[in-house]
């Protein structure tokens, strides 16, 4: 198995790309072509935020072990702490934008505090956002205002204008991510299909009684992508999580057993995979106003 290396501050990845010394410790913006990248089954970690912005493809980069799908205008977002790889192609140039920030950087600001809410630093490399040329023309301004402003002479103001620019980055991609769960209706809906079949086998009893209600990350996995990528998805098609179509599902599931059998509330909980009864009405009254003896009452 390849040896993980950690990286744990921005100078320690120029030293390792062959860099100059960052301007600053704690926020860089580099060009991938400025950059010494060998050959290598080594597997990385950065302790830091990472946005990459590839332009043309010189390098094959695997994400959680998965293969990102590079084209020109390619945009993918690390959070610290995440596994990935490095492998070049040879006779091969790349280019692009390569952004890292310290969470040291971020402390004191409100960013500190939102960052990690955004939910695409939890998707897989191949659910990468690719941008039209319109978009690919916003973030790399906005790249080009950061370093322009790294490289400058720092002064008391240099922290907050550059924790400014990179909440407005954050929200273009937030809101380019948006758009392509729209435009790529066909997958998205697609997965929605194979998600109602996953549901379909991890919800019949058998399986309930012996595994449990599903959780968010195993049914992603079953579908081969992120939770953060499936809830995204959800939220754009359904308006609904993960979790809260797992949850509907369940609850339809349990108004028919209700409503058809006399088995008592305690005996339906266990068969739908609780391990307390008291669980199982509690999430019954959250979604329908009801306890389950309630509901069941209207049947007879």
């Amino acid at each position: 198995m390849a040896d993980t290396i950690r990286i744990p501050t921005i100078s320690a990845y120029h030293a390792m790309r062959g860099l100059p010394p960052p301007d600053h410790p704690l926020v860089s913006v580099v060009r991938f072509e400025e950059m010494t990248v060998n050959a290598s089954e080594e597997l990385l970690v950065n302790d830091f935020y990472a946005i990459g912005l590839k332009q043309h493809v010189g390098a094959d980069v695997r994400y959680g072990r998965q293969l990102i799908d590079f084209d020109r205008g390619t945009l993918f977002c690390m959070a610290p702490g995440q596994v990935y790889h490095v492998g070049i192609k040879k006779s091969a140039s790349h280019g692009g934008w390569y952004l890292m920030v310290h969470p040291d950087f971020l402390w004191g600001s409100e960013l500190a505090n939102r960052i990690g809410g955004y939910e695409y630093f939890g998707y897989s490399i191949r659910e990468a956002l690719h941008l039209s040329a319109r978009e690919e023309e916003t973030v790399v301004t906005v790249l080009r205002t950061i370093r322009q402003e790294v490289a400058g002479n720092l002064d008391e103001f240099s922290q907050d204008i550059v924790v400014t620019h990179l909440a407005v980055l954050l929200s273009y991609a937030e809101r380019f991510y948006r758009r392509q769960f729209l435009t790529r209706k066909q997958s998205n809906h697609e997965i929605l299909d194979r998600l109602d079949r996953v549901l379909d086998e991890a919800l019949r009893e058998e399986v309930l009684a012996t595994t449990g209600v599903p959780a968010v990350q195993d049914v992603a996995r079953s579908l081969n992508v992120s939770p953060n990528y499936l809830s995204g998805v959800l939220q754009t098609l359904t308006g609904r999580s993960t979790q809260d179509h797992i949850h509907e599902r369940l609850i339809a599931r349990a108004k028919t057993t209700l409503s058809t059998t006399h088995h008592s509330v305690s005996e339906i909980a266990y068969a739908l995979g609780f391990r307390h009864p008291q669980s199982f009405s509690k999430l019954f009254r959250s979604k329908t106003g009801q306890t389950p003896t309630a509901f069941r009452a209207a049947f007879s």
